[in-house]
């Protein structure tokens, strides 16, 4: 599931730019196509971050002091 995910979201941001492929509806002041981008960098950031923490070989001191 790990390996999978990323590959999920990125497939998420094509879909996404099909689906919301419109200037008309406003998301926040701005066309939902560059809202959808927005939102799609920052839920891909969150989700590899969080991959990252989970992941049992990040777990050493080393990488804790950095």
């Amino acid at each position: 599931m790990r390996h999978t995910l990323p590959f999920i979201l990125v497939a998420l941001v094509f879909v996404g730019g099909v689906l919301f492929n419109r200037a008309e509806p406003f998301v926040l002041r701005v066309p939902t196509f560059f809202a959808w981008n927005v939102f799609s960098v920052f839920l891909i950031s969150a989700v590899m971050w969080m991959i990252f923490r989970l992941d049992p070989a990040n777990k050493s001191d080393e990488l804790d002091r950095q």
